[in-house]
């Protein structure tokens, strides 16, 4: 079985991965970075949370090997579904979780952790999102990848919104979905340490300010308005005011 965990970028897809890693360990789940050394996935499975990109029917087809050969993990992606991905998912070798947050928030978090990055002298992938234009245009490409994830079936959805605010509620949810005991003492240890507060700082989490609603204070009225126009469906859909 394989445990997909989808998010948009910047929207505490690091942090969700790492939880529902961790919390698929407890129940025997192999590390992930185990079954890449192993199955040198190395190619297609990133360094940082086992990102396996696209859902390619390549790459879908060689994570499978290890599936079918009765290996249990968990990997992480930022791509839209796929018939390759359907696929999995109907033949039961594929769970899939998916991570959203406001795209103004996301936008704001990927501009600045790229110009971060310039900063310090390594570029990363937001790094060419250099103005807002350019900002916008890259999270219109993820917003169109949510609204694909939503006409999926059997997807575990979560905001990242909810689960920063009403962590434990959202990680309920999330346990019944794995079919994980709540109760079990190693469980619990897991969920605590992902705790909002205590969860920042670990590596592989992406954690920088998290703020909810910190676009209304670093874009301008009229980038609002324009936000306004552009996304304006997406986030009354989302649940997300305007």
């Amino acid at each position: 079985m394989i445990i997909l965990s989808v998010g948009m970028p910047r929207a505490g897809s690091g942090w969700h991965y790492n939880l529902i890693h961790d919390l698929m360990k407890t129940a025997g789940y192999t590390d992930a970075r185990l079954i890449r050394e192993k199955y040198r996935l190395q190619s297609i499975l990133t360094e940082v949370n086992c990102n396996i990109g696209v859902l390619s029917a390549r790459r879908m087809a060689m994570v499978a090997v290890p599936a079918l050969l009765g290996n249990n993990f968990v990997i992480k992606a930022h791509a839209g579904p796929s018939l390759s991905s359907r696929l999995l998912q109907r033949l039961g070798l594929l769970r899939i979780t998916y991570i959203y947050r406001d795209p103004r928030d996301a936008m704001l978090s990927a501009y600045d952790y790229g110009q971060r990055a310039l900063q310090k002298g390594r570029p990363n992938a937001f790094s060419h999102l250099t103005d807002f234009d350019k900002s916008l245009a890259f999270i219109l490409q993820y917003v169109r990848i949510w609204e694909a994830w939503m006409k999926e079936k059997d997807v575990l959805s979560a905001r990242y919104e909810d689960l920063l605010t009403n962590y434990d509620a959202e990680g309920e949810r999330l346990l019944g979905f794995l079919k994980l005991d709540g109760n079990s003492p190693e469980v619990r240890a897991v969920i605590e340490k992902y705790r909002p507060g205590a969860a920042e700082g670990q590596q592989g989490l992406h954690f920088y300010k998290g703020k909810i609603g910190r676009f209304r204070e670093a874009y301008t009225a009229e980038q609002q308005a324009i936000l306004r126009e552009k996304l304006g469906t997406y986030l009354s859909k989302m649940g997300y005011e305007l």
